[in-house]
């Protein structure tokens, strides 16, 4: 359906336009390469007008997937004390996050994208812009290493929100937190500051 020209005025309707527009955009071009002009002309309106109901770029990035998790508020609780120990802290914090209400909205997001390549597009997106980017920068990896230390973190988030939260296997499933922590905290440490086997061939 061809969306009417001109600009929108300050409607209900609005905010959902500006939000279909951004998901569009994020989707398609990825978080770095849309830009608030671009999404504002697809949505029909000023791009201050963006600004007023989202505020950065950012906060239009998160409104779009929807998750009530902030990593501008958990990340620093994460990386402070640097490198060292950070492994237990990231995912005792990835626990506390995802064993509370909170964790109910981002199960439903891992199982959306599970199925739907747009939602899985945001939700890469997220990972990649949101979290590891900046987890990897306030911990000041070495930029040519971060993308794979971080990629692998991923796969130890994932997996446990699959197996954890999702298929509910035991006794993981309700393993406490302290032990989980224990189990996986070392390997997250190694992925994120330890020696990994051909990563100097790959710089």
């Amino acid at each position: 359906m061809a969306r009417r020209s001109g600009r929108r005025p300050g409607n209900p309707d609005t905010r959902q336009a500006i939000l279909s527009a951004a998901r569009e955009a994020f989707a398609e071009r990825g978080f770095d390469h849309a830009s608030i002009r671009a999404i504002a002309t697809s949505a029909g309106v000023d791009p201050a007008l963006i600004h007023h109901y989202f505020g950065t770029k950012d906060g239009l990035f998160m409104a779009t997937i929807d998750i009530p998790i902030d990593p501008q508020e958990l990340l620093p609780q994460v990386v402070a004390g640097g490198l060292d120990g950070v492994g237990e802290r990231l995912v005792r914090t990835f626990l506390r996050v995802w064993d509370s209400p909170a964790g109910t909205a981002g199960v439903a997001l891992f199982r959306s994208a599970m199925n739907n390549e747009w939602t899985a597009r945001l939700l890469r997106e997220f990972m990649e812009t949101q979290v590891l980017r900046r987890a990897t920068g306030m911990l000041e990896i070495d930029p040519a290493e971060a993308p794979l230390r971080s990629s692998l973190v991923a796969t130890q988030m994932a997996g446990m929100v699959l197996v954890r939260y999702i298929l509910r296997l035991e006794p993981l499933a309700s393993a406490p937190a302290d032990v989980v922590v224990a189990a996986v905290g070392p390997t997250v440490q190694r992925y994120l500051a330890g020696d990994l086997a051909g990563l100097a061939d790959r710089r």
